[in-house]
Parts: structure tokens; C-alpha cells; sequence
């Protein structure tokens, strides 16, 4: 996972076609860190996990959201599965809705800056 983690910070996506092939190590990434913070946010919509207590210890999650928010959309079309990342959508929505719009603008600058390789 931490390999995974590492590749994913620089992994960087606009379509489906973008996304490694099938059966290559990095498309086996973009799946691991996904379905992980997918089945963390699980915890949260479910009502396992108390979501405050989330969102104070778990800025990972917001992060990767950022990294495929706007893939998403075009992955449940395209697979059709309109629940694809549908957990971490919902929590990662909710924790930007929780962050000052000054911060999050600029979190989500740096992340497509991370993207473009500044």
C-alpha cells in the first residue's frame, strides 16, 4: 500500500484512457488507493465511523479525492456503475463543505499542481 501511495501522489488523470492498462502495476495502484479510502469512507456513510472524528484525523482521504473527482464521473459512465467511488465522494465532499473555501482553493491548487508537476 505505502508503494501504492507513493506512485498515486504523482498519478495523474483527465479520462479513462488516461488510467494505466489493466494488469500493469500502476493500474493495480489507482485501484488499491481508491477501493481503500472508498471502504474508509464506507465506515463514515454507514454510521460505523463517527464522521467528525474522521475528518480530524483523515486528510488522505480528501486528498485522493481531489486527485479523481472529476475522473469519476466519466469511470461510472463508462463502466456503468453510477455507485463507482460513491462512498468517497460523499466524504470527500463533505470534508471540502467543511473547509474554509480560501483553504480548500488552495489545497486543490496544489494538488493539480502536483498533477502538472509543479
Amino acid at each position: 500500500m505505502r508503494k501504492a501511495r507513493t506512485w498515486f501522489a504523482g498519478f495523474s488523470a483527465s479520462t479513462p484512457k488516461d488510467i494505466p492498462a489493466m494488469g500493469t502495476p500502476e493500474n493495480a495502484y489507482v485501484r488499491m488507493v481508491t477501493s481503500y479510502w472508498d471502504m474508509a469512507a464506507a465506515f463514515v456513510t454507514s454510521g460505523v465511523l463517527n464522521e467528525e472524528l474522521f475528518m480530524q484525523t483523515n486528510g488522505e482521504l480528501l486528498f485522493v479525492w481531489e486527485k479523481v473527482r472529476e475522473l469519476v464521473p466519466q469511470m461510472r459512465a463508462a463502466n456503468k456503475n453510477p455507485n463507482y467511488l460513491k462512498n468517497l465522494e460523499t466524504v470527500g465532499n463533505a470534508a471540502i463543505k467543511r473547509m474554509p473555501a480560501e483553504a480548500y482553493q488552495s489545497f486543490s491548487a496544489m494538488i493539480k499542481g502536483m498533477a502538472a508537476g509543479r
